[in-house]
């Protein structure tokens, strides 16, 4: 039997799940057991724990669904234990160095306490310093053992389930479990200290607990807070015949979180007289005798709540709320008049038949919002769509497709009026975002880089950022974000901390690699200048942060004449440059103002990057990729990654030119080995791209059909990639 269980509900927290688990594993004193409480099977969470039991045999994953909430979680996770004492650990919380050897050697010292709380640290999730709020109520306590009737104010109802080891044989003999619905960890702490007899207290940090960026759900306005009075009456109703002293403080403590909910109406959008009615019928129920009722304004809220008085508690609440809780939303067009008339748009009505989008901060109709509006004419033709863009880009927008020129009149109507926006970076700063609007993020790559938050270490990086509240108050009018594998929905749950829901469908924009055909492939080639019968290389370098300007960092023409007489190159610099340096010429072919990389990946037999997200979309065409990484330690310390590409690359690894044209020449870009490297870096990064990403989009978002009926994701064993044109793969 260890001595320790450790349960961690792992439910949205995917992204921060491995530093939780990691932070167990890493501890001095090693007899315990993990349970991450997973999702499902082959959920992001799941995986990660699977990876962590694979490496060690003391994590133990098991599964919770959903639905069940964080008690059924904790429910699940308590019937899986063995240990002496459990503990919880949220998700993206970790324990503190040295943390289970403190515990130890202070219940070594306690002998069997039924309950050992301990302090944490609240940790802001950007700046600020850690506060460690169980101080003050522990050091009220006894240094020793003692009964709860020593230490009346431990009521266990302020300090959450995580800030104590539990004797798990006390759980089981008084069958205590995890209450259902919300606010559990008040019916559980509740509950706990009700039935305890022996407690003591260990005086320092256990857990490091982060705050999360988007705050407590439970905060969220909903009708869960009425679920709030049914933990309440629960632990009321096991606290009858508590000495007086711990009646009065487990009344005064629950009571206190109730009239704190009842004092923001906004957390209550319907019933807000029922529930202050329901309150009041359990205040004047459960209030022990000789109660008495704190001074000041609480005091004066206890008596109304005590005597039912609703409509004079509406008025006392109104006159203490304070002005203004919420950021002004202030639209920001330049001129005065399309300023008053986007502020007038702002007051119509939302138009449910239309829809917004743009790439690139408008350099033209591509990427993934082009490919879901094409999809939205076909399933959902009721929509408008308008796609926004810079003036020098109006010529290249497809015929049919209507547009509107960013800055002009139509552009702010528009924007003030549509449903549905989406985009692959971000809207305009002042652009607000409506009551009822949906916000689609489609991204426009996998993220090998640092993104969003995690590039405030990297002061090159965070410099060229710009604000990073900015930054986020623009990931806050996102609903939906689109990822196209579990690493992207991770990492995006990091880079862009918020209340969004991440939608595991593939990346639109790569739907053409697995419904091109030859033809097409052949008329793309035909366009680009590809001469017939050469092997087209494309060779796409990503932007260095460190560098300005573009430079091709490789000698092309010296690499075509090294690597055979029919290899031609596709120049594509990143989408920064509108043109690199190295214009056509001889066997050298400049394709980075070419609107569609997608169609320029189409006409590559072959691709030769460094760092660039474009490998992850290429590799849906199951075609040779070579990774050409000369400063690859420069890049990783100045730009910083997510994973270490040389260990698990897409092909080959060239590190000098004359390297990259061997592995040309002798055919060794497209040998098993290579195959090998892409087959397993296909498994990861091109987990739901297979052709109907666009279609699912607009079935889920634009039509509200529900997720179930959405089209599953093909496996890719069963994806036929489009053709290429001169390559037969293996």
């Amino acid at each position: 039997m260890p001595r320790f269980s450790i349960i961690v509900p792992s439910h949205g927290v995917a992204g921060r799940l491995s530093l939780a688990l990691d932070s167990v594993l890493a501890q001095s004193y090693g007899d315990f057991e993990l349970i991450p409480v997973c999702d499902s099977p082959g959920s992001p969470a799941a995986d990660v724990a699977a990876d962590h039991a694979g490496q060690d045999s003391r994590v133990a994953p098991v599964n919770s669904p959903p639905s069940a909430g964080l008690s059924g979680a904790r429910n699940t996770g308590l019937r899986a234990a063995t240990g002496s004492y459990v503990l919880f650990l949220d998700g993206d919380d970790t324990l503190a160095p040295g943390a289970l050897a403190a515990l130890d050697a202070r219940l070594t010292e306690t002998g069997d306490v039924d309950t050992l709380y301990f302090e944490h640290e609240r940790t802001p999730w950007w700046e600020g310093e850690p506060t460690n709020p169980a101080v003050p109520l522990l050091a009220k306590t006894p240094a020793g053992v003692f009964s709860p009737g020593q230490a009346p104010q431990l009521t266990g109802v302020q300090l959450p389930a995580w800030s104590a080891a539990y004797r798990r044989a006390f759980l089981t003999e008084h069958r205590l479990t995890f209450p259902e619905g919300r606010f559990t960890d008040l019916g559980w702490g509740g509950l706990v200290t009700v039935a305890a007899e022996r407690v003591a207290v260990l005086r320092s940090v256990v857990v490091r607990h982060l705050l999360r960026r988007q705050g407590s759900r439970l905060n969220l306005p909903g009708e869960h807070h009425h679920q709030l009075l049914d933990q309440v009456e629960l632990v009321l109703t096991a606290g009858q015949g508590l000495t007086p002293e711990r009646s009065q403080a487990l009344f005064e403590q629950l009571f206190a979180v109730v009239l704190k909910t009842a004092s923001r109406p906004e957390r209550l959008p319907s019933g807000h007289r029922a529930f202050f009615r329901r309150a009041g019928k359990l205040y004047r129920t459960h209030r022990p005798a000789d109660f008495r009722a704190p001074g000041g304004s609480l005091g004066v809220q206890h008596r109304l709540l005590a005597s039912g008085a609703y409509t004079a508690f509406k008025a006392l609440r109104g006159a203490n709320r304070k002005a203004s809780g919420a950021a002004e939303r202030v639209p920001r067009p330049r001129m005065l008049r399309t300023r008053l008339r986007y502020a007038r748009d702002l007051r119509r009505s939302l138009d449910p038949n239309l829809a917004v989008y743009c790439a690139y901060w408008g350099r033209g109709y591509a990427c993934s919002p082009a490919a879901i509006e094409s999809k939205a004419r076909q399933l959902a033709p009721h929509i408008r769509s308008v796609f926004l863009v810079e003036p020098d880009a109006v010529d290249a927008v497809p015929k049919g497709v209507e547009h509107a020129v960013i800055g002009s009149r139509k552009y702010w109507e528009v924007l003030a009026r549509a449903k549905y926006l989406v985009n692959n970076a971000n809207f305009a700063e002042g652009v607000v975002k409506r009551p009822g609007s949906v916000h689609v993020q489609t991204q426009h790559g996998t993220p090998l880089k640092k993104m969003g938050v995690d590039q405030s270490t990297y002061p090159v990086v965070a410099a060229a950022t710009g604000s990073f509240a900015k930054l986020l108050g623009r990931v806050d009018r996102w609903d939906y974000n689109i990822s196209s594998n579990r690493h992207s929905t991770q990492m995006w749950e990091r880079a862009f901390p918020g209340s969004y829901e991440a939608l595991e469908y593939g990346y639109p924009r790569n739907d053409v690699y697995y419904t091109a055909t030859a033809d097409e492939v052949a008329r793309v080639r035909r366009e680009l200048g590809v001469p017939e019968g050469k092997t087209a290389v494309l060779y796409a370098p990503t932007h260095r942060d460190y560098q300005t300007g573009f430079d091709t960092g490789l000698d092309l023409e010296a690499f075509c004449a090294a690597a055979g007489e029919d290899v031609v190159v596709l120049l594509r610099a990143h989408y920064f440059y509108d043109q690199g340096r190295a214009k056509s010429s001889g066997r050298i072919i400049d394709v980075t103002g070419h609107r569609s990389s997608e169609d320029v990946c189409l006409a590559a037999d072959a691709l030769v990057t460094d760092y660039s997200s474009i490998m992850f979309d290429y590799a849906n065409l199951d075609r040779p990729i070579v990774v050409y990484a000369d400063d690859w330690e420069v890049y990783r310390e100045t730009r910083g990654v997510y994973f270490d590409l040389m260990e698990a690359p897409p092909g080959p690894v060239a590190r000098t030119p004359e390297e990259l044209a061997q592995v040309f020449r002798d055919g060794s870009y497209a040998g098993p080995e290579s195959t090998a490297l892409r087959a397993q870096f296909r498994a990861r990064f091109c987990e739901f791209d297979d052709g109907l990403a666009a279609e699912r989009v607009v079935r889920r978002v634009f039509l509200g059909e529900p997720p179930e009926t959405v089209p599953p994701v093909i496996p890719l064993t069963e994806r036929v990639p489009a053709p290429a044109a001169t390559l037969v793969r293996s």
